[in-house]
């Protein structure tokens, strides 16, 4: 596994894009690692420190994500070294949109990702430069589908992606009108906790979690695990977090996914950030969800974890290790070693599952079809790393990397 990770970590991405603002510091990759199947696709993300390296990281990472879930294309990503917080952004970004359209127009599909929002960022601007959807180039460049049919998966496309949920077993607020951009990640986290414990061993409902993050990933993972009996017992965000050793009600995380400030959790009883580091780690739980930025996880934290009880670790960010390494670093190999760790690439699929379940000729698009389809998806990627080596529970993402890896080289 480890030396099928070396050659496609050292080989050079197919194309890379570099952008310089006019008129702001603002700068920008968008990274193709490869134009596999005629196309290639990956979010947009905006923070302060952004490097083409981790572009080319996060590249490789939906590389590997598309062997799960669809479609067979190569993996992308744009990012944008530029503070998401700055009044600047949206100009930054129409500016950005507009120099990368050809590139989204023919082989290139993007979203959504980090600080950038599917629905109100990226939808309107890209529309805004003459694309009828930011995921037309994978429809051009691999479907290669005629003008009809391209308008109707388009059409699909448009009215999936931003569908407002109508069932109350998806949405914690039917009055709030929230999206399927902004639970179906988090959805898919959740569901792949429930299946690792379905085909592994164990009742999920008899087990205690702790989230990192607060945004949609994190919280709507949070949201669907509490509706599964699971206690969250901790959760740690950049301004501060939560504890509660007898785990919080279901109705408790609905009201804290609800009362977010922008992504970020809000409480009166919220811990400094110092405090809730220094003890969440030790809380106790068997699910861990790390579901904020990139490269935040410790070996000190997981070892923390593992003497009190952790069982699983369900990967809501991208690579949520601190590792250099763009996949399999020391921290998340002393993982894999120790409890189940279900990659990124797996637990956090979704939303490229749903582009992929769109972008199918004349399927149903209602909530259940499309939340039901993520689930079967990440189901079947965990029966086939359970029936490779089905004696134990470690060792998962290792397997999960050599499976994907043999598909690509």
């Amino acid at each position: 596994m480890k030396e099928l990770l070396q050659e496609f970590e050292q080989k050079q991405p197919e194309i890379v894009f570099e952008w310089k603002d006019t008129e702001t510091d603002a700068e920008g990759w968008v990274v193709i690692n490869s134009l596999r199947g005629g196309a290639a696709g990956g979010g947009t993300r905006m923070r302060s420190g952004l490097d083409r390296n981790e572009v080319e990281s996060l590249a490789k990472t939906m590389e590997v994500k598309f062997t799960v879930s669809g479609p067979s294309i190569g993996g992308a990503k744009s990012g944008i070294n530029f503070d998401p917080a700055d009044p600047r952004k949206h100009g930054v970004l129409q500016r950005w949109f507009k120099v990368v359209t050809p590139l989204l127009k023919n082989y290139y599909g993007t979203g959504g990702d980090l600080n950038v929002d599917e629905i109100y960022d990226v939808i309107p601007l890209t529309e805004q430069f003459g694309l009828w959807h930011p995921q037309e180039g994978v429809l051009n460049g691999h479907f290669d589908i005629r003008e009809n049919g391209r308008i109707h998966q388009i059409g699909q496309l448009r009215y999936g992606v931003s569908k407002v949920l109508e069932d109350s077993h998806y949405s914690p607020d039917l009055k709030r009108k929230f999206k399927v951009a902004d639970m179906i990640t988090g959805y898919g986290v959740a569901e792949s906790v429930k299946h690792f414990y379905n085909l592994f061993g164990g009742r999920i409902s008899e087990k205690r979690a702790i989230i990192q993050g607060w945004g949609n990933v994190a919280a709507s993972a949070a949201f669907y695990l509490s509706k599964m009996g699971v206690q969250i017992v901790g959760i740690i965000d950049r301004v501060g977090g939560l504890l509660n050793p007898d785990g919080f009600t279901e109705d408790e995380i609905r009201d804290l996914f609800l009362g977010r400030k922008g992504n970020s959790l809000f409480s009166d009883s919220m811990l400094s950030f110092e405090e809730i580091n220094s003890r969440i780690w030790e809380m106790g739980a068997e699910i861990f969800i790390p579901a904020a930025a990139s490269r935040l996880v410790s070996k000190e934290q997981i070892q923390l974890m593992v003497e009190n009880g952790l069982e699983v670790i369900a990967s809501g960010a991208n690579v949520p290790f601190a590792d250099r390494e763009i996949f399999y670093g020391p921290v998340m190999e002393y993982a894999d070693q120790h409890v189940a760790v279900i990659p990124d690439f797996v637990a956090n699929c979704g939303m490229a599952r749903v582009f992929a379940y769109l972008m199918q000729p004349n399927i149903e698009i209602s909530d259940d079809s499309l939340f039901q389809d993520v689930s079967e998806v990440i189901l079947k990627a965990l029966k086939n790393i359970h029936e490779y080596m089905p004696e134990t529970k470690t060792h998962i993402s290792s397997r999960a990397y050599e499976l994907a890896l043999r598909q690509l080289l």
